[in-house]
């Protein structure tokens, strides 16, 4: 089930209703058997792996509490070792296989090739995973105790807004909202409506069309050059970034509805003026779990330079990787690991550099990165950025338009729409959509509310919208 369909529309409403009118005790089962029905609109079967690792860290939870000594890190070991197990079953198995064969052909052995397991990857496994593996990890530490009680962990898990692409929360920040079910809040009511509204608008108006163009370039690399690829890649940087963040503010209004808080996970990360800063502010729940649980224990800033980069690198890389078990990803990772390192060693020059400099220098980085993260392989990455410096005649980007999109009108209002919005966004920076319409009159506000609306039914509403870009992760 997807935020943008009409399962969600009346499951949604009906999930709500019947939350509140039932008695406090047993809201978390309401809540933990309509994630289980959300989850299960994908492929029903794998609810049975998510089960098996909730059940997993749930007594490894309480094991590592209980126990002293060694024991604790075994407990912990066996936690992670299940969580990490079952994503190097679904999603890694087959890229390192695939490798595998391909060395082996190379150095000429004539053996037959070890086979693929033909899965298919659970729907945001790589993001309630990272959520499993921070509350044992937490546990360990001491910074969190275990919960005792199977119902709350499931649902913390589980809990369906964030379940498929986060925002990826931390037991802390969870585990007392439900133990604590709030009474039906007006005021968080409409703030989460106004989320829902925001990030239902930037998914289907922006995002859903740009990516026709996207799909069109980067799906036939070898058919365009010079300017079609870099209004092509320019466009899937506002994509993604619609794409990624309207399923946040959907999945923060949905949560926010219901009663409960969840982090926000973007920050307009497109007007940064360091790789630094961008990733202070893009997907801000994934870049501070990897800090809390893989930069700090590798060393972080607490050693040698030279290790100090190192650490960053790997991160980099390691946060490449889990994106997806492809190359591509990997290049995209250490793209950006290499990009913080030189701005690390630039120190000086940097503070020299115009502010409007250095936004274009890490706005173009981040493009460029893009090209690996959006091709299909690295032979397509390849052929794109060779052919980046052809064909800059305006005449070959009007033959794109006219051949992916149905009228130079739409095209004309499609990019209008997103420059507004692009400009709307500068005034994010430090706040969220619902605080800017609480600082504007009631005019204001619902004209505002009936814009989005008439632009998400005439502009965004289509037969064949895509999914999420973050859930096949």
């Amino acid at each position: 089930m997807i935020f943008n369909s009409i399962e969600f529309l009346i499951f949604f409403p009906v999930v709500t209703a019947l939350y509140f009118a039932l008695q406090k005790r047993w809201r978390w089962l309401l809540l933990l058997i309509a994630s289980c029905v959300f989850y299960m609109a994908f492929i029903p079967v794998y609810i049975l792996v998510l089960f098996l690792t909730i059940i997993i860290d749930y007594i490894a939870g309480i094991m590592i509490e209980s126990a002293t000594g060694d024991k604790r890190k075994l407990y912990l070991m066996a936690s992670l070792f299940g969580n990490i197990g079952v994503l190097a079953i679904f999603k890694y198995y087959n890229f390192f296989i695939e490798n595998i064969n391909a060395i082996i052909q190379v150095t000429g052995l004539h053996t037959t090739p070890i086979a693929n397991l033909g899965l298919i990857l659970p729907i945001g496994l790589s993001f309630h995973t990272f959520q499993a593996m921070s509350y044992t990890i937490d546990v360990y530490r001491g910074n969190q105790k275990a919960e005792r009680h199977f119902g709350i962990y499931s649902l913390y898990v589980m809990f369906f807004p964030q379940l498929v692409a986060g925002p990826i929360e931390r037991a802390r920040q969870m585990l007392p909202q439900f133990h604590s079910p709030n009474e039906f809040n007006y005021a968080y009511a409409v703030t989460g409506m106004r989320f829902i509204l925001y990030g239902l608008f930037k998914k289907v108006v922006i995002a859903d069309n740009l990516s026709k163009l996207v799909d069109e370039v980067y799906n036939h690399p070898g058919d365009y050059t010079g300017i079609s690829l870099v209004v092509a890649t320019i466009f899937f940087a506002i994509q993604i970034y619609c794409d990624f963040s309207g399923y946040s503010d959907i999945a923060i209004g949905t949560a926010k509805v219901l009663g409960f808080d969840l982090m926000q996970n973007f920050r307009t990360p497109y007007f940064s003026t360091s790789l630094r800063e961008f990733w202070r502010r893009w997907h801000i729940s994934l870049s501070t779990w990897f800090r809390d649980y893989l930069y700090f224990p590798l060393g972080g800033n607490r050693t040698t330079t030279f290790r100090r980069y190192f650490n960053l690198f790997i991160t980099f890389l390691v946060s490449g990787f889990w994106h997806g078990a492809n190359w591509t990803f990997v290049i995209w990772g250490g793209i950006h690991g290499t990009g913080m390192i030189v701005e690390s060693l630039s120190g000086g020059l940097k503070r020299k550099i115009p502010a409007a400099i250095k936004h274009v220098i890490t706005l173009t980085v981040v493009c460029f990165a893009w090209i690996f993260f959006r091709a299909r392989s690295m032979k397509d990455a390849t052929t794109i950025v060779i052919n980046l410096s052809g064909n800059w005649s305006l005449t070959s980007l009007t033959t794109l338009f006219s051949k992916v999109y149905y009228s130079g009108t739409f095209v004309f209002i499609l990019l209008a729409i997103t420059t507004v919005f692009m400009l709307f966004e500068t005034r994010l920076s430090n706040t969220d959509i619902s605080k800017i319409f609480e600082r504007r009159s009631q005019f204001v506000r619902w004209s505002v509310y009936y814009i989005l609306l008439a632009s998400i039914i005439f502009v965004g509403l289509n037969d064949n919208a895509p999914n999420f870009i973050y859930f096949k992760f």
